[in-house]
């Protein structure tokens, strides 16, 4: 069974939808991350992110780039399988891809009114945040204290049947 969701979208197909949203005035949220292995930290982060706007977008890094980033044994899941458990959620509104290591051009081609990081980042931290002042976009950092993420779940099942 081939599973897909029509919230997966390409960036140009975003382009034209996130301008359509403008034009309503509607708040627009992006975030980004790898999302290998979808834990609490993550739902919680998402949740707190839709709730800055009206529009919620995951930029979900590619393969690719998750392996530049985290390393070769990375992703565990492949983006297509984190596309879509990310698409299933009801606080996500369109997921995209991409394979750079950092969301520029994301964020230069759809202008969000927010760029969300998680709360293992300072505004200060975050890659994109100068860049993205100079285009207007606000970074916000939101979600609970880091106690959750895919490195400590790997490493709590390589304890338990390394």
């Amino acid at each position: 069974m081939e599973l897909t969701s029509t919230k997966i979208k390409s960036l140009n197909s975003l382009k034209g939808i996130v301008k359509s949203l403008k034009k309503e005035e509607k708040t627009i949220v992006l975030t980004n991350g790898a999302f290998d292995l979808l834990h609490y930290g993550h739902i919680v982060y998402l949740k707190k992110a839709k709730g800055l706007g009206d529009v919620l977008i995951v930029a979900i890094n590619s393969d690719f780039s998750v392996k530049k980033l985290k390393g070769e044994k990375r992703p565990i899941m492949n983006e297509k399988e984190r596309s879509l458990l990310v698409a299933s959620l009801n606080v996500v509104d369109y997921v995209v891809v991409f394979e750079e290591e950092t969301v520029r051009n994301i964020l230069k081609e759809l202008k969000p009114h927010f760029h969300v990081k998680g709360p293992d980042y300072t505004v200060e931290t975050v890659a994109e945040s100068k860049f993205s002042d100079s285009l207007g976009i606000k970074t916000i950092i939101v979600g609970e204290k880091k106690e959750h993420s895919t490195t400590d779940i790997i490493k709590k099942i390589e304890g338990l049947y390394g």
